[in-house]
């Protein structure tokens, strides 16, 4: 870690230990807790991630900003408050400096915890959905992909979400050099579904092969991540159809209703949920569970690969 770090970020007492045994971590966000969903659905996913994180035999590295200090792992107490808490802030890489200096709290996006856990030499990330190119305002595009264009991480997602545009989000990630990767599938999840007639750069279909590609990514001098793409489990997944039809007309309602800026995304989603009578939100949870999973399994066989470079 950076000297200059070590007075502002906290490692928890069981994620130092899990780095000093070299064991198999995986970070986990925290703005999926504080303005994802309501409580106490938040605190149980919360807890239901790091149960599958650890139930695969690594150990979760939950990230967010407390009181204007940076944590990796967090306690029972820190999830419940960030659960609970009204008015917590969303924490990206440009928010780090105004959240220390003010003391501020809130949880961290996908940018904000890649940033951090890259800093602390965690290299493995599991989400639910990235940020993208938003389909409207034209050029509003998510702090997510500068981020995954820089960082040499595995992150592992079902794809963007799919409120966003997401051909023009595979385009950004092709410009900028950063590997699509479908895992058991040929095809770039549309996150609630598990369709999107769009190719992925790449396949794997297990973590050993997830990693031989993350190695040889960065042993060719590539600096930027490796997006593993994950389709939701079956059991949640929503038609394709039923889930265009849903994001259209939550577009056009954010219209009517002049919802802007950092708004958008949380509206969007609490939108679709309603028009798909919650389906998209059992599709949301059953994913970001999966992920988990997925990611504990490529952590640990990371952790395994004595070839891997740091970069």
């Amino acid at each position: 870690m950076n000297p200059n770090l070590k007075s502002i970020f906290r490692i928890s007492p069981e994620v130092a230990r899990a780095q000093s045994l070299g064991a198999a971590i995986v970070a986990l966000e925290s703005t999926v807790i504080t303005h994802g969903l309501p409580y106490p659905e938040n605190i149980q996913l919360a807890q239901d991630m790091e149960n599958e994180v650890r139930q695969a035999g690594a150990i979760p590295a939950t990230i967010a900003v407390l009181e204007g200090m940076v944590h990796v792992g967090l306690n029972i107490n820190q999830l419940e408050h960030l659960a609970s808490a009204k008015d917590l802030h969303k924490a990206s890489p440009r928010d780090f400096s105004r959240m220390v200096v003010n003391k501020e709290s809130g949880g961290t996006t996908v940018a904000g915890s890649i940033y951090v856990a890259h800093a602390v030499d965690i290299r493995v990330f599991a989400t639910g959905g990235i940020g993208g190119v938003h389909r409207q305002p034209a050029g509003d595009i998510s702090a997510d992909l500068p981020q995954l264009a820089k960082t040499p991480m595995i992150i592992v997602c079902a794809g963007a979400k799919a409120i966003l545009d997401l051909p023009a989000t595979l385009e950004y990630l092709e410009t900028h050099g950063v590997p699509v990767v479908g895992y058991q599938t040929s095809e770039f999840p549309a996150f609630y579904s598990a369709r999107s007639r769009l190719p992925t750069s790449s396949r794997a279909d297990s973590p050993e092969e997830v990693v031989e590609l993350a190695r040889a990514h960065w042993q060719l001098g590539m600096t930027s991540a490796l997006l593993v793409t994950v389709p939701p489990p079956p059991e949640v997944a929503m038609p394709e159809e039923e889930v265009r039809q849903a994001v259209r007309q939550a577009l056009q309602d954010a219209k009517k209703e002049r919802v802007r800026g950092q708004r958008v995304t949380p509206y969007l989603l609490q939108r679709v949920s309603e028009l798909t009578g919650n389906a998209s939100l059992l599709a949301n949870l059953g994913l970001l569970r999966n992920n988990a999973d997925i990611a504990a399994q490529i952590a640990r066989r990371f952790k395994l690969d004595p070839k891997i470079k740091a970069v």
